[in-house]
């Protein structure tokens, strides 16, 4: 059963209606439940996970997310309210990712009551944009269930581009040690102002090359993003703290990162978070190719903001949707209604090029 554009169109608005801020899916997970059992199909559902399998042929899945980011200030109409004008669709997660589940839905149903050429298992999940109970979960329940699939497809708003490279996520805390004391006596008591120490620190790591240059990610980069201190105007703090947000590239270590930082700096570097790390699918991959084939005008390409193509390291994935990045958690967010037929098209394209490209 084909979807026409309408009743694809219908769905991707039901979706966006639906609030689904990150760790309160449950509302939309029961909505993807009953509409894939409307249409006669077996479903699976993992805490907010929604898991569900049709077809016959080489293994596929398609993953993308039913969370949102809350409501930013700037919005101009309600973002709980879908309205529709000169052929777009605006709401909160219209873009990122609801256009993508619904292409993703439309594509299924395609596949299942089409006798489509490919066994795909559709993976819908919840707290994408937080971390946690979504895919981090559900893809290793899912390969206990003997389903490893030859290629993955993450939904997110491409433009339809295909990303086969993803940076990662190395988060680190600086922390510069001083005395704490009142800050009229600080000179006199020949304090260490660890406030002073902590902005040497951030200073002498401004630019600081971390390895070599990725064909498609460029460098590893390094932003601080928190500061704390002391609490009060008139006192030295015992410590200050900063935190850096590092995107990296395959083929540079954690170790080596959080060495080489500590190199040049004068406080100290503690390890938060490294589990989140680079993913990079060879070109030569079916996946790439078949999605190359589907859409010839694609730009291939690697992308510097994370998704949950980073779970999928022990199977090649892209990641391509339909969408733009750029109006992704901005106000007013908004996806234009032929963006959505084309992703759905180009999911149902794909699935033929996947089951004849050579493994």
């Amino acid at each position: 059963m084909k979807l026409d554009r309408d009743s694809l169109l219908s769905l991707h608005r039901e979706l966006v209606a639906i609030p689904s801020v990150s760790h309160a899916e449950t509302a939309i997970a029961d909505f993807v439940c009953r509409y894939l059992r409307d249409h006669r199909v077996a479903v699976e559902r993992l805490g907010d996970n929604v898991m569900a399998r049709a077809g016959a042929g080489r293994q596929i899945l398609f993953n993308s997310h039913l969370d949102t980011v809350p409501a930013q200030d700037g919005w101009t109409r309600s973002p709980w309210v879908v309205t529709r004008e000169a052929g777009r669709v605006y709401g909160l997660g219209a873009n990122d990712a609801k256009a993508s589940c619904a292409a993703m839905l439309a594509a299924f149903l395609n596949n299942h009551h089409e006798g489509g050429p490919c066994e795909l298992m559709l993976l819908l999940v919840p707290e994408e944009e937080t971390g946690g109970k979504g895919t981090e979960i559900a893809w290793p329940h899912a390969k206990r269930q003997g389903f490893m699939p030859e290629g993955v497809v993450v939904g997110e708003p491409t433009n339809l581009d295909i990303a086969r490279a993803q940076k990662g996520l190395l988060v680190l805390e600086m922390t510069a040690e001083g005395d704490a004391c009142h800050s009229a006596n600080a000179q006199a008591l020949h304090a260490r102002n660890a406030v002073r120490t902590l902005a040497r620190d951030l200073v002498a790591l401004e630019g600081l090359a971390i390895g070599d240059q990725h064909p498609l990610l460029g460098f590893t980069t390094c932003e601080p993003t928190m500061i704390s201190g002391s609490e009060r105007r008139n006192m030295l703090p015992a410590k200050a703290v900063a935190w850096l947000d590092l995107r990296t590239v395959p083929g540079v270590a954690a170790d080596s990162i959080v060495g080489l930082v500590q190199s040049r700096i004068e406080g100290k570097i503690r390890l938060h978070s490294s589990r989140l790390g680079p993913r990079e699918t060879s070109e030569s991959e079916a996946i790439v190719e078949a999605a190359s084939r589907a859409r010839p005008s694609a730009r291939i390409y690697g992308s510097r903001t994370m998704s949950d193509m980073v779970y999928f390291h022990d199977v090649p994935a892209i990641k391509c949707g339909p969408g733009r990045s750029e109006r992704s958690h901005t106000p007013d967010e908004f996806v234009q209604e032929d963006e959505i037929v084309d992703g759905y098209q180009f999911y149902v394209d794909l699935l033929h090029q996947f089951a004849e490209v050579a493994p």
